[in-house]
């Protein structure tokens, strides 16, 4: 392939859309004031942007987790100014999802990539889980209206309650919350703890649960 049609092929896309996908793993956010990302996500930018890293003080719910260093959970960036900003995470594939006023979803921490500023937010940890998996497992609970970006490695599976799940495959939850259960018959043979140990029970008959193939957290 020569060098133009390389370019050609792979220039950035022109659209009105403020989130906008170049490919799987590559997100476009055009950015007009603020929006927020996952801290590391950054890969490029355009225009006039600034970047500043945000934490909650212990405790608090109204910002985005403790400092990276704690390994609990999530650190975020504010992305502000006006130009465009493009966001991947180890090539994760990227999903886009529109939550409408009044509809929620409660994402793990390892699979935020970004959300528009306007999108209300506070953070929580599953204390039945915190000790089992290294760094805990937070979860952002996100309320529209607005556009968030989530990752997971390969395709998701969307389930329907009532259905049980491996926490270290859960990525993302709405309308549904989960009730943690201890399988005591499995033994942990690699001195890790096995995800089938741990499942994350959704009841009722509404919401959705998103899976990945793959086992993130351990």
């Amino acid at each position: 392939m020569d060098l133009d049609r390389f370019k050609s092929q792979n220039l950035p896309t022109e659209s009105d859309e403020t989130f906008q996908l170049e490919n799987s793993y590559t997100l476009d956010v055009t950015v007009d004031g603020s929006i927020m990302t996952k801290a590391g996500a950054m890969i490029a930018y355009s225009g006039e942007l600034s970047f500043t890293g945000q934490a909650s003080a212990e405790g608090g719910v109204t910002g985005f987790l403790k400092e990276a260093a704690t390994n609990e959970g999530t650190p975020i960036m504010n992305v502000e100014g006006s130009g465009h900003v493009y966001l991947a995470d180890q090539q994760k594939k990227v999903q886009l999802l529109q939550l409408e006023a009044g509809e929620s979803i409660t994402v793990n921490g390892e699979d935020i990539l970004a959300f528009e500023s306007g999108i209300s937010y506070e953070i929580d940890t599953i204390d039945s889980l915190a000790g089992a998996f290294a760094g805990g497992f937070t979860n952002v609970y996100l309320e529209g209206p607005g556009h968030v970006a989530i990752t997971t490695h390969g395709d998701p599976m969307v389930f329907v309650p009532p259905v049980s799940t491996d926490p270290s495959a859960t990525v993302a939850w709405s309308d549904t919350k989960p009730n943690i259960e201890t399988n005591t018959n499995l033994s942990d043979m690699i001195g890790q703890e096995s995800g089938e140990r741990f499942q994350m029970n959704f009841a009722g008959d509404s919401g959705f649960v998103i899976v990945q193939p793959y086992e993130e957290l351990r």
